[in-house]
């Protein structure tokens, strides 16, 4: 071969390998195998030259064309793995793996399972590992190392603006854990701030947090705060906050004197959502932006192609600051197939040719089930479905002919579950055949506990919605999808990758199987075949996606006649887009009235000049704008003026912690009428009733008046069924999806479907719309009345789901509240609480107590609050 004089060899060796039809056929054939191997089908597999491909698998492994780098070294590392589960026995195989694995420096894959003892015949390879290896070596870690682009991310935090993205496998959240870690041990005096997009990451992300780095918390003087009521807050420490948005938002504004220098903003790609949500990053850089200094921001997301775009965000920001990295290496591959049951045929995707292959046909009369079953019998399987209802649905028709287990831990846990939940619930019945569901609305400790039996291979099968995979780290050996939707919207290309990419992770093993099983007629194929093709395009921040972009000129118009509902904005289009048009809108005022500029302010500047800015500056002058985007004047205004008139929350009488409930329904209609519930909240709090007008509150407020009482679920479970059963024709909802117009006492399915709205009310409209109104309504009280505190807080009831005093202390030192119920019951308080010096302390033997929730929680409580604790 003549290589031209303008060409390096490599570019020579790797310019068209990716078309070359004998890799391929190679690469084609491996699948199939694998394929048939996977389904157990009996079938011929087609004949491979292994040494062929052992050369073609080593090849692409050691590619150095930089556009193609990332795509040849997976690809090379996909070819082997399918060899090693093809050829399990081949000596050249064997060696081939841990060489490809060393040659990628995936030396965390040389420590799985599937690799013993690799070591290097070649003696200049030998040398170059060792090298490789100690320049990937993680700091305080002696036997661990970084990938490449994990290294690069490490030394890219350095950084003052950074923003970077990678497979979800790549371990970005990890990376920056490490290196706060590192900075700390290495005296570090700064405030770091870790933004996660869900209260269930803020519990893992902390727990990794004071795990790494236990004692060294006290020795270095920090605190991890995840809410703004938490003790450690009232003290003289450094802190890592991990919140999301909305919380630290509330911080910031509630407590502008505490410093940030450090803000990591993790799954980056939640700015480019559509809704309320995104709005919430903008005005938290902004708020930091008005500090002395700004301080470091980092971004990170998902198989972003331009993360650089969540840099837009920092106001003033110079090109020469933008630094930005986008990987496309993962550790772990993702083999992708195609079941479709309704017209009976399988195939498998070939990622590099982008072409669905046929492998077999599916008897018609499988089911989602028989599947499962046949495919993962013996391994982890995840089932995501696209609503919670489906969730209890196909994880009870999944069950309905599997044996029961006998094993202990499943017991312990499935009686748990009917103490804590109900008697009636199915996930107690599931639990004993090996199988869950795991949804947001799940207590905690019962969360933490399915989890944990995952990991341990006690629980084979989950069922779960996106608020599984949106950030818990489990051992999944097979992902299921069973709707290309995520609600009732269509999974974008972004949250497809992130979904596969919790399928197969490093820690665990090398390779994951992910299924897109089409169920129903009424789903399209082609939607799902291009969710598997499609690469992640381009993404926009929010404000410039196009049913946002298209509106802004109607908000101003909107501002401009002193329309503050939005009234144009609103009947031009959907609720979750008039939702962050409205907060946009509100961000703007602001930003008007202070005379400065932001990325937000930007966006609207084409549709602006300067009589536009005069008007809205004169309608909204500074006293009637926030940095709250929850609440609009409108709304503000009407709250004074009740606060004024002397309204108050409802009484709390007696140790039982009476309420009149006619006065609490009376009071919740007030606030519906004072907040525009019915314009703002027109899908939970504001939803009309159908049965009579005030039903709905009726119904959150049968459920709330239980939660601030302290009741334990089950009792609240209890209430909420006794409600439907004298109001059955309040029908059953999960979400907003009603599922039946009469609710029958007497069927377990509508007893389940009630325990899961139940328990979802709880999660998202007590503790999230409801605290937050509560929030707005104790702050004006406090405001009108010139006081700090008051007795009657319910805003503080609300988020601690009580009224007891050292409930709420519990769980401002870190406890959940499940775990502080435990630990005041009489038998435990006297057995684990003592008093010192007039101060509560807790002995340090709860740590086997034996309630996995408490010890588990304890154990980072220990050290991020160990003058809480005595022996």
């Amino acid at each position: 071969m003549q290589i031209p004089r303008n060409q390096t060899l490599a570019e020579a060796l790797y310019k068209d390998i990716d078309s070359n039809e004998y890799l391929n056929e190679i690469y084609e054939s491996l699948l199939y195998n694998y394929s048939i191997h996977i389904f157990k089908i009996q079938k011929q597999q087609k004949r491979v030259n292994v040494k062929d491909a052992l050369r073609f698998a080593d090849l692409l492994a050691k590619s150095t064309i930089p556009e193609k780098r990332d795509r040849h070294k997976l690809w090379g590392q996909e070819l082997i793995i399918l060899l090693s589960i093809i050829y399990p026995e081949d000596l050249s195989v064997k060696y081939y793996l841990g060489s490809i694995l060393s040659t990628v420096g995936n030396y965390r894959g040389l420590q799985s399972t599937y690799v013993e003892g690799f070591q290097t015949a070649d003696v200049f390879d030998a040398l170059y590992f060792e090298y490789d290896k100690s320049t990937l070596q993680i700091p305080g870690h002696e036997e661990s190392y970084f990938f490449h682009d994990q290294k690069d991310v490490y030394d890219g935090l350095s950084s003052k603006y950074f923003s970077y993205s990678g497979p979800t496998s790549m371990g970005k959240s990890f990376v920056v854990q490490t290196y706060l870690k590192q900075q700390i041990e290495n005296g570090s005096t700064k405030n770091y701030a870790i933004l996660v997009p869900t209260k269930a990451l803020i519990n893992e992300v902390r727990s990794n947090i004071i795990g790494s780095l236990q004692e060294k918390l006290q020795e270095t003087n920090y605190r991890v705060v995840s809410a703004s009521g938490d003790i450690v807050l009232q003290q003289e420490h450094n802190f890592i906050f991990v919140m999301t948005p909305e919380r630290l938002l509330h911080m910031m504004i509630g407590m502008p004197k505490i410093k940030i220098d450090f803000l990591f903003v993790d799954e980056a790609h939640k700015i480019s959502d559509r809704g309320g949500r995104s709005a919430y990053y903008y005005k938290v850089v902004a708020q930091l932006s008005k500090m002395k200094e700004m301080p470091t921001v980092i971004f990170a997301s998902p198989n972003i192609p331009n993360p650089e775009v969540y840099l837009s965000l920092i106001p003033k920001i110079q090109v020469d600051e933008i630094k930005k990295m986008a990987s496309k290496y993962a550790p772990v591959c993702q083999f992708k197939y195609f079941l479709d049951l309704c017209e009976g045929r399988a195939y498998f995707h070939n990622d590099y040719s982008k072409s669905l292959s046929y492998i077999a046909n599916i008897p018609q009369q499988d089911e989602l089930s028989e599947i499962v079953t046949r495919v993962g019998s013996t391994q982890q399987n995840i089932i995501y479905c696209n609503s919670r209802q489906k969730v209890v649905d196909y994880a009870v028709q999944y069950a309905k002919n599997l044996p029961i287990k006998n094993d202990e831990k499943l017991v312990s846990l499935a009686k748990d579950i009917r103490n804590e939940v109900h008697s009636d619930c199915y996930l107690a019945d599931l639990i004993l055949k090996g199988i869950a569901y795991h949804v947001g609305y799940l207590p905690s400790n019962i969360r933490l506990r399915i989890e944990k039996s995952f990991v341990d291979g006690v629980l084979r099968t989950i069922f779960c919605t996106s608020t599984l995979v949106e950030g818990v780290n489990l051992p999944a050996d097979n992902l299921f999808i069973t709707s290309y939707k995520n609600g009732n919207s269509n999974m974008d290309e972004v949250e497809f990758r992130n979904l596969v990419g919790r399928v197969g992770r490093i820690k665990y093993n090398l390779y994951g199987n992910v299924f897109l099983v089409r169920m129903e007629d009424n789903l399209i194929t082609e939607k799902y075949i291009n969710l598997l093709q499609n690469d992640v395009p381009q993404q926009e921040v929010s404000i410039n996606l196009k049913d946002n972009n298209k509106h802004l000129s109607l908000v101003i118009d909107d501002l401009i006649r002193g329309d503050i509902e939005l009234t144009t904005v609103r009947e031009a289009t959907t609720s979750k887009d008039f939702e962050a048009l409205r907060k946009f809108a509100m961000i703007l005022t602001k930003d008007i009235a202070e005379g400065i500029s932001t990325p937000i302010r930007e966006a609207f500047s084409p549709f602006l000049d300067e009589y536009k800015e005069y008007k809205i500056r004169e309608i909204f002058p500074i006293e009637k704008t926030s940095d709250d985007i929850n609440f609009s004047y409108d709304q503000v205004v009407n709250l004074r003026e009740l606060v004024k008139s002397g309204q108050k929350y409802p009484k709390v009488t007696g140790e039982n912690d009476e309420v009149d409930f006619e006065e609490l329904v009376d009071f919740l209609m007030k606030l519906r009428k004072v907040f525009k519930w019915d314009i703002y909240e027109k899908r939970t709090i504001g939803k009309a009733g159908a049965y009579r007008e005030d039903s709905v509150i009726r119904w959150y407020a049968v459920i709330l008046l239980r939660w601030i009482r302290g009741n334990g679920l089950n009792q609240i479970i209890y209430h909420a069924l006794k409600y439907k059963e004298n109001n059955p024709n309040t029908g059953v909802w999960v979400g907003n999806m009603k599922l039946a117009d009469i609710y029958n006492k007497n069927s377990k399915l509508h007893k389940n479907y009630i325990i899961a709205e139940t328990l979802g009310v709880i999660e998202n409209v007590l503790l999230f719309s409801i605290s937050n109104y509560f929030r707005k309504f104790s702050l004006e009280y406090k405001n009108v009345h010139q006081v700090d505190h008051f007795q009657n807080d319910w805003y503080e009831f609300v988020e601690y789901g009580t009224t007891n005093p050292l409930t709420i202390f519990l769980q401002q030192s870190g406890f959940s509240r499940e775990s502080s119920k435990f630990i005041e019951e009489p038998s435990n308080r006297n057995k684990y609480l003592t008093e010192v010096d007039g101060e509560l302390r807790i002995h340090r033997s709860i740590l086997e107590c034996g309630n996995i929730g408490v010890e588990t929680e304890t154990k980072d409580i220990q050290f991020n609050m160990p003058e809480l604790f005595i022996d």
